[in-house]
């Protein structure tokens, strides 16, 4: 089966910069759309990042625009999220997800669009 591991989260104060990594296993993980979504406690999972399967689309929450850059190497099976000029706001749990489906703008922010997801890495940004 698919299976997608995160890695790179941690605790920082507000201003700094985290890199997550997600290796995908068992599947074409070059075929797949991957997303990047976080979850607060208490709230729901939101979007953050996709890109499509050869990364020649890219598309990010508002929120994140300008501070988080998505990249994926096919070669090594991995998708990144470079979070840079971090907020207090961006606390949360951060899951990886592999989507089956072809490039959509319908459904590249949406949860339901994606089939396979991490267990998610933790990302506290304090104040």
């Amino acid at each position: 089966q698919v299976q997608l591991v995160e890695s790179g989260g941690g605790l920082v104060q507000a201003g700094n910069s985290l890199r997550l990594s997600c290796v995908t296993s068992g599947g074409a993980f070059s075929t797949y759309v991957m997303g990047w979504f976080r979850q607060a406690p208490g709230k729901e999972r939101e979007f953050v990042a996709a890109t499509s399967s050869s990364g020649g689309n890219i598309y990010y929450a508002d929120s994140v625009k300008g501070r988080f850059t998505i990249s994926r190497d096919n070669a090594k099976n991995t998708v990144y999220l470079q979070m840079n000029s971090l907020k207090p706001e961006d606390t949360a749990v951060y899951y990886c997800a592999a989507g089956r489906r072809q490039w959509s703008i319908f459904t590249r922010e949406s949860a339901r669009g994606y089939d396979y997801w991490g267990q998610g890495t933790q990302v506290t940004v304090s104040s």
